[in-house]
């Protein structure tokens, strides 16, 4: 435990912001799974809808600054691409 009272406050800050950081990142990968399980089962307009859903929360995560700009443009691009792979199957 930490004696200084600026360390003291630096813990309490930061405890506050992981709390809230993963909100976001939580929600996310969540929305990822799920439409990595409607990529799966080749379900199309669920997985569309879950396509937004993610590209929703990886943008907001990025503008909240819990993930870097570049991993959420990675992270939608695989997204998108699997999305349009399913839609050129069907």
């Amino acid at each position: 435990m930490a004696n200084i009272k600026s360390q003291i406050k630096r813990n309490r800050q930061n405890e506050k912001r992981r709390v809230r950081n993963r909100v976001y990142r939580g929600s996310a990968r969540t929305y990822i799974r799920k439409f990595n399980a409607a990529f799966e089962a080749n379900e199309l307009e669920t997985a569309r809808t879950q396509a937004a859903l993610v590209v929703q929360a990886l943008d907001k995560a990025a503008q909240k600054g819990v993930i870097h700009k570049n991993n959420a443009a990675r992270r939608k691009s695989s997204v998108v691409r699997k999305l349009n792979q399913m839609e050129k199957a069907q």
